[in-house]
């Protein structure tokens, strides 16, 4: 691990195993909420599993209802190695399936990968040190995209720039310490459990609220650049703008939810999305005062508010340009589209996000609220 600054009071060397000596090695258990991960299922286990751990470890796989075979290949895995759990999450929700696989799992260490992640050699070694070294409640590292087709290639590239995601240390890097929240994570059991789990109410930003409210509780949430995790980006323009989507209907429940959370990186697209909007339909207006004979100048003045959107894709183009650089342009053609699809898709989802979305009284953990099965 890389040289971390300590954070105030790492006086918080407190032993992972409660009553357990300095040095003794924590068990970890790493939690896997997976739903139609056929094909990446089998390659992101066998990273857990080949983990150099020098404790006891074990793999907890909470499978949704899925429409391909990933049933099948999570019990297959678990006949073949004693250390896998199989546990049904009937609801498919990830804050429902990491609430089922913590309740199945037995260790003071909680890790949660997901079934479409590649841990590094030497995480969770890197990761629990970490915890014992800073006292963190929860320590993560870089979600590392990375693609295989040219259209993965592009959304990993917007993944980790600034351009695409804007400066989030879990997407772009930065110095260890403390943080909002980061990639995965890697708990105590104990912080967890004092804040009652997950929310199941929340479809996506469940980690990200959940380590809100550890922080309230006076908990630690640290970023270490070292632990980088493969991610494997959607495959579809189509998925890609589900997803974003999605991030910013759920970011918006979050600041509902938590006054103070929302900041100007958040507001960036749905900002971008209304001057947008604005501006092609002031010009628009302009066009059809122009067609229909109208005198006067606001005809013109309203048609010139097309320059919003044209400075926008302007922007999305020299950023392109900038990225070209020793880059296949079968990968960088398709950068435009999914630059404008992540910022449009999250600022409109951010705008349009319902009330209703979060109206049930249901607390963290009970599962209660109901709401539509959605990968994050």
């Amino acid at each position: 691990m890389s040289d971390s600054p300590a954070p105030p009071g790492a006086a918080a060397r407190r032993p992972l195993v409660p009553g357990s000596s300095p040095g003794t090695v924590p068990g970890v258990s790493v939690l896997m909420p997976v739903r139609n991960e056929e094909r990446h299922l089998a390659d992101s286990v066998r990273q857990v599993l080949s983990q150099d751990y020098p404790g006891e470890m074990e793999l907890v796989l909470a499978v949704g209802p899925s429409r391909d075979r990933t049933q099948e290949i999570a019990e297959r895995i678990a006949a073949a190695d004693s250390r896998v759990t199989v546990v049904p999450n009937p609801s498919g929700r990830i804050p429902s399936a990491m609430n089922a696989a913590i309740k199945a799992s037995r260790h003071s260490v909680v890790a949660r990968v997901d079934g479409h992640c590649l841990l590094p050699p030497g995480y969770l070694r890197t990761a629990v040190r970490a915890l014992e070294e800073t006292g963190a409640d929860n320590v993560g590292g870089i979600m590392a995209a990375e693609g295989v087709t040219p259209f993965q290639q592009a959304v990993a590239w917007a993944m980790t720039s600034p351009a695409g995601v804007g400066a989030s240390q879990f997407h772009t890097g930065g110095q260890p310490g403390p943080a909002d929240t980061v990639y995965l994570g890697v708990y105590r059991r104990a912080a967890i459990e004092r804040v009652g789990g997950y929310d199941e109410a929340f479809l996506v930003a469940e980690d990200w609220e959940m380590n809100h409210r550890i922080r309230q509780a006076g908990g630690l949430i640290w970023f270490l650049p070292d632990l980088r995790v493969t991610y494997r980006p959607r495959a579809s323009t189509g998925a890609l703008a589900r997803q974003y989507f999605h991030y910013g209907r759920w970011r918006r429940v979050v600041a509902r939810q938590h006054a103070g959370t929302i900041n100007r990186r958040y507001l960036a697209p749905p900002a971008a999305v209304l001057a947008i909007a604005a501006g092609t339909l002031a010009g628009l207006a302009g066009l059809a005062g122009l067609a229909a004979g109208v005198t006067g100048s606001w005809p013109a003045v309203a048609t010139a508010g097309f320059a919003v959107p044209l400075v926008y894709l302007a922007g999305i183009l020299a950023v392109t340009g900038m990225a070209a650089r020793g880059r296949p342009a079968r990968v960088t053609i398709r950068l435009p589209l999914v630059l404008a699809a992540m910022h449009v898709c999250w600022g409109t989802g951010f705008l349009t996000s319902p009330a209703s979305l979060l109206t049930s009284p249901a607390g963290p953990g009970d599962g209660r609220r109901s709401g539509r099965p959605v990968r994050s």
